[in-house]
């Protein structure tokens, strides 16, 4: 059976990839080197109750978000992600799809940056992945409250600090990006579903869409209010991965500032929460 073949090709897979490779820690005492099904269900946003079905064949047909987090989760390639795909019973997506997939490349740049939030969003501003450092400046997210935009129009907001102005300048380059994505991919189902889902449920959202608002990302410095270190004040960029249409968020702060010693407090208090 396919799910049998999923489940022994998940359980490889997790065996193969070392703790380190993945920003957790290595010491402790474990059965095998790769990753427990904790540390998978971790990174890739699924219970372990889940993982644990799917290796066991006792759970079939995962959707294409679960299959997606795997593959980043588990460090696959291209070709590996395919496969994974088709053990799942999913056509890989197809270049009418938005993409979802971390390149190499990107991957490594993310697991060597411990010491900067930064995180990783495709061309709708879905999050995909986050180093440690960046949730636990952002928080942990889950569902709809991984879209950037539906966050920002429909959601409780962010921990950044906002004015009325530059929420607005905010609000008009998401909007202005996502009719940018939308023209490039006319197919995509989960791009014209947030569409749908924005337009119903936010006036300004739908006045944004069909006056063809103009705006972009700009390096900014933001205000972060974390409940536990206080304000912190970082210069934001938003890096463009053009080979696979994704969008980096580097978050970084002033050499020798106050706001540097309370990243690099957080740096440790907060994300031995998220992996001890």
């Amino acid at each position: 059976m396919a799910t049998t073949e999923l489940g022994a090709a998940l359980r490889r897979w997790r065996d193969q990839v070392p703790p380190g490779a993945v920003g957790l820690p290595e010491g402790g005492r474990r059965r095998a080197a790769g990753l427990r099904r904790e540390e998978l269900a971790q990174l890739a946003g699924i219970s372990v109750d889940y993982i644990t079905r799917l290796e066991q064949g006792r759970a079939a047909n995962p959707s294409t978000q679960v299959v997606e987090a795997l593959a980043r989760a588990l460090r696959l390639g291209r070709d590996g992600r395919a496969h994974l795909f088709r053990l799942a019973g999913r056509v890989p997506p197809g270049p009418e799809t938005v993409p979802a997939y971390i390149t190499p490349g990107v991957q490594r740049m993310l697991d060597r940056l411990t010491a900067t939030p930064v995180a990783v969003f495709d061309a709708i501003w879905t999050e995909l992945l986050a180093n440690p450092l960046y949730t636990a400046l952002m928080g942990e997210r889950h569902g709809g409250e991984r879209n950037a935009v539906r966050r920002n129009f429909l959601g409780a907001g962010t921990r950044v600090r906002h004015t009325p102005e530059s929420l607005a300048a905010l609000r008009a380059a998401q909007v202005a990006d996502l009719r940018a994505t939308a023209g490039r991919y006319p197919a995509d189902r989960r791009l014209r579903r947030l569409v749908s889902e924005l337009r119903a449920g936010s006036a300004e959202f739908g006045r944004l869409w069909e006056s063809g608002a103009v705006g972009r990302h700009e390096s900014a410095r933001k205000t972060i209010d974390h409940p536990e270190v206080g304000a912190v004040t970082l210069d934001c960029d938003v890096l463009a991965a053009t080979g696979g249409d994704l969008r980096i968020m580097v978050y970084t702060a002033e050499p020798g500032s106050r706001d540097a010693e309370r990243l690099a407090f957080l740096a440790v208090t907060g994300t031995r929460a998220l992996t001890g």
